[in-house]
């Protein structure tokens, strides 16, 4: 058994140590495994600590975290999913760049997380022809680039985005709000399980999670967060596919929204956002291609040419990071500073690695401070 993996995974087990306190736990113990070993009176001195915590740290709680993350462990190995903890370089580089991102994801798939390209498809529930046909004229657009297509495995245009993408043979990666073992809703399990051999499903939460309803708003941040841009085909007023398109706006992520008929309640949330300049309007491929700068990929004859294609076990973690962000900016170039934010990479080790890259040739220095990728 990883033994790294077990107190990491044992740590987010925990009641009350969500997110932000583990990272807050991790950056005074160093490790889950020193966190989870720490005696009390060295845990209440690390803020936003207080006794209930302390007290499911070190008592009987965390016995129940060790066997509960003992038995997950055996689970997803013998299942072939992959657990991965916030500090893993195969963790998504894009979700790092959020505030309120997760430190576990439970994932089960072939896509890459890292994908040089990767577009979110949400919509309505109540999808109407109208919604079908511009989710599928979308996918068939987006082929010329093979992104990585995420959407949250819903009825509606969730579900069509899906099987459009496998129909097409692009990847796609359903995010979900609960574990990995409850398919919801239970009839979408065949396209489901198409998705782990094309694509995959990822979700924050462990075996056994049932549908809540407080999951789904989370579920919605790491589709907007793995994106590079979120795209709604039908939308009604309020619902899940504008908190996501709202989330990818906090996230500096682009949104572009389909426009439809005025006197349709399903499309009042996509001609909102078109028109409080909150989303660009879709109408054709070349739409997401300029807002994302997808098209300076692209030959002059239209002939598609990939973006260069880096592995995270070639870099460390901050190397990897770096170019990841380089990789998802507008001309694929930052200058450092911003770059060491985005990255969340101290300003001044950035120097030194944007050095060791340029030297690989995976960067090139700039005017002004930037830097870009080769």
């Amino acid at each position: 058994m990883n033994d790294l993996l077990f107190h990491e995974l044992a740590l987010t087990l925990l009641p009350g140590v969500g997110p932000q306190l583990t990272r807050q736990l991790m950056s005074y113990g160093g490790s889950a495994k020193s966190v989870l070993m720490m005696p009390p009176g060295k845990l209440r001195r690390i803020p936003g600590v207080g006794e209930v915590t302390v007290k499911n740290l070190t008592g009987p709680e965390r016995e129940k975290a060790f066997r509960k993350a003992e038995a997950d462990l055996k689970k997803a190995e013998k299942e072939g999913v992959e657990i991965l903890f916030y500090t893993s370089k195969r963790f998504p580089s894009r979700l790092k760049l959020i505030s309120d991102a997760p430190v576990i994801l439970y994932y089960q798939g072939t896509a890459d997380l890292n994908a040089p390209k990767i577009v979110a498809l949400v919509g309505t529930r109540q999808a109407t022809d109208y919604g079908r046909e511009q989710t599928e004229r979308i996918i068939t657009g987006l082929l010329p680039h093979q992104p990585l297509v995420v959407s949250g495995l819903a009825y509606g245009i969730d579900i069509i985005a899906h099987r459009a993408a496998l129909q097409e043979g692009l990847e796609t990666v359903g995010v979900m709000a609960t574990g990995l073992d409850i398919i919801y809703p239970a009839a979408h399990r065949k396209t489901a399980e198409k998705m782990r051999e094309q694509g995959g499903l990822l979700t924050e939460f462990p075996f056994g999670t049932p549908p809540d309803r407080y999951n789904f708003p989370a579920r919605n941040r790491i589709i907007a967060g793995l994106s590079d841009g979120t795209v709604v085909v039908e939308a009604a007023i309020k619902g899940g596919a504008l908190i996501t398109a709202e989330l990818a706006l906090s996230y500096d992520r682009d949104v572009l929204a389909v426009p439809g008929n005025l006197g349709s309640a399903v499309s009042a949330g996509c001609n909102a956002l078109i028109r409080d300049n909150k989303a660009a309007l879709y109408a054709e491929p070349r739409d997401l291609e300029q807002l994302l700068n997808w098209d300076a990929a692209l030959h002059q004859s239209g002939k598609f040419k990939p973006a260069p294609s880096y592995s995270a076990d070639d870099f460390t973690a901050d190397e990897f990071s770096l170019i990841t962000v380089l990789n998802t900016a507008p001309g694929r170039e930052l200058h450092m500073d911003e770059l060491a934010w985005k990255a969340q990479v101290a300003i001044y080790a950035v120097a030194s690695l944007l050095l060791t890259l340029e030297f690989r040739g995976v960067v090139r220095a700039l005017p002004g401070k930037k830097f870009g990728l080769v």
